[in-house]
C-alpha cells in the first residue's frame, strides 16, 4: 500500500530546496573523503571518519526527502468556514491568542505555528467553525477565525 504524505505547497517547496542544497554538498564531501584518504591509515583517521559520517547523514536525508516528495499529496487550500488541513486558525486559549496552520506531520513545527492534523490540538480543531468553543487539556479554547 502506497503511503501518502500531506504537504502544503510551501512545505513541498521547502523540501525541494533542502534536497537541492544536499545534492550540491555531495562533491565537497567526496573531496573531503579523498583528501582524508590521502593521509594514510584509515583506522585512526578522524577526518576520514567524520567525512564518511557526514556523507552517510546527507545521503540518508536525500533518500528520506526523495521518498517524501514521491509520496506527497499537495494540500489544496480552499475557502471554507470549517478548519481543514491547510487552514490557518486563530484561537484564544485561556486568554491568550495563538495562530496555527494545520499541516501534515512531516511539516509540523509548533514553534513556527504549524501543527499536525494528527496532533491532539490538530484533531480537536479539524471541522470547527469560527466561534466554536471546546476544552483542550482543561483549558477553554475558542476559534476566533478560520482562513
Amino acid at each position: 500500500m502506497k503511503k501518502t504524505i500531506n504537504l502544503t505547497p510551501a512545505g513541498y517547496a521547502e523540501l525541494e530546496k533542502e534536497l537541492a542544497e544536499l545534492v550540491a554538498q555531495r562533491p565537497a564531501i567526496a573531496e573531503r573523503i579523498a583528501m582524508a584518504r590521502a593521509f594514510g591509515d584509515l583506522s585512526e583517521n578522524q577526518e576520514y571518519t567524520d567525512a564518511r559520517t557526514e556523507q552517510k547523514n546527507v545521503e540518508n536525508r536525500i533518500i528520506e526527502i526523495e521518498d517524501t516528495l514521491k509520496n506527497a499529496v499537495l494540500i489544496k487550500t480552499r475557502k471554507s468556514d470549517k478548519v481543514s488541513i491547510g487552514s490557518t486558525v486563530e484561537i484564544n486559549m485561556s486568554g491568550k491568542d495563538f495562530t496555527y496552520t494545520i499541516v501534515g506531520p512531516v511539516e509540523a513545527n509548533p514553534l513556527e505555528g504549524k501543527v499536525s492534523h494528527e496532533s491532539p490540538i490538530g484533531k480537536l480543531l479539524l471541522g470547527r467553525k469560527t466561534g466554536e468553543e471546546f476544552d483542550f487539556n482543561g483549558k477553554k479554547v475558542k476559534v476566533k477565525s478560520v482562513n
